[in-house]
């Protein structure tokens, strides 16, 4: 078991970004002092949601500059930390070269936060945020799975640099996340395997994928037909609490999949529809799989052909019960991160209602 000294700094990778936002949030208000490596904290601009959350929170934080592609970045900031929260990772899914935008900076970024661990005598324990793709690549693999759903006993074993490229990146920094943590013995590792990501993060500036799927219900990107695409889905906030929660916890181990509900677009699209349906053009109907496969490459080549015949009208599955038995996550209504996500959108003046909608 890992005791950790709440009184230690807390160090958390690219403290900016959706996630990490939130758990410094959390941490702050919590009162610990959180060493928050980004890429530049001569960028006021960049940290004013952090700083306007550290200046209403008993928590205090300590800005480091770090570059997941540099070792040495990471052992200022891990000065004197008991617990390590690595969360910096490339989450996008449209790129040109996988192996330099997507593999690289996350095989090495977590290789590098590593070797700074066994650098530092201090620190006794790492949380590191994976990711369910480094579970599994498409929803038709996971039939084959002994329990037809996703433990944290499997691995993806299907993805590649061609093939769901972002889900191999996350497998590869995972296994070397377990790799180097097996060869030594003085800290633990802890991953936590988040399936899609929802509701309101500290910036509503963001720019990743869940804002950009948010942004598409609003846009009237999908007014004439959602695509039918079954996926996990978990709020924000959980993932963030589960973070923390498996950094003070004793006796946490192993992998956690963070997955509150089995669902998908269709579903997404109802929550926003009975709040925004007179403001907004969503669809209440499904986009025929046929038409995703044909024109979803050409939209965005994210889509392939291959990932829509795999996952499109194909159930989602994952087992979740780790993370409530061991780290007492109580997991929120998806309509909840949905309606908070779009509303966070609409207050910051990036989505418009459309008065076409409210005739």
């Amino acid at each position: 078991m890992t005791q950790i000294n709440p009184q230690a700094p807390i160090m958390v990778t690219g403290a900016t970004g959706y996630l990490a936002g939130v758990i410094v949030k959390q941490l702050l208000e919590a009162g610990h002092t959180v060493h928050a490596t980004v890429r530049n904290p001569d960028k006021v601009e960049g940290l004013k949601y952090l700083n306007a959350i550290a200046a209403g929170t008993p928590g205090q934080i300590k800005y480091f500059k770090a570059d997941l592609m540099d070792a040495a970045s990471f052992e200022a900031p891990m000065a004197g930390c008991e617990l390590v929260i690595h969360t910096a990772s490339p989450f996008t899914l449209n790129v040109k070269d996988p192996q330099t935008e997507l593999v690289d900076p996350a095989v090495n970024g977590v290789r590098n936060v590593l070797n700074a661990a066994n650098a530092t005598e201090t620190v006794k324990r790492v949380v590191m945020t994976s990711s369910c793709a480094a579970i599994y690549s498409t929803n038709a693999g996971i039939k084959s799975m002994p329990e037809g759903k996703l433990t944290e006993a499997e691995w993806n074993t299907r993805s590649s640099l061609t093939e769901e490229p972002y889900a191999y990146s996350k497998t590869l920094a995972e296994q070397e996340g377990w790799k180097i943590a097996g060869a030594q013995d003085r800290w633990d590792l802890v991953a936590i395997n988040p399936s899609f990501i929802l509701g309101p993060g500290i910036n509503p500036q963001t720019t990743g994928e869940s804002y950009a799927i948010m942004m598409q219900f609003g846009s009237g990107a999908m007014a004439n037909g959602v695509p039918n695409f079954r996926i996990g889905m978990v709020d924000v906030r959980e993932v963030a609490a589960a973070h923390i929660k498996a950094g003070f916890t004793p006796e946490a181990s192993g992998r956690y999949i963070l997955s509150a509900h089995d669902s998908g677009f269709p579903e997404m699209a109802a929550a926003l529809r009975a709040h925004y349906g007179d403001q907004f053009k969503i669809a209440d109907k499904r986009m025929p799989k046929f038409f995703v496969w044909l024109f979803g490459p050409m939209i965005n080549s994210a889509l392939t052909r291959k990932r829509v015949s795999e996952s499109v009208d194909i159930d989602f599955h994952a087992d979740h019960s780790k993370s409530v038995r061991e780290l007492g996550i109580e997991y929120r209504p998806m309509a909840e991160s949905v309606v908070e996500l779009f509303q966070q959108l609409i207050d910051a003046g990036r989505l418009t209602p459309d008065k076409s909608a409210q005739g």
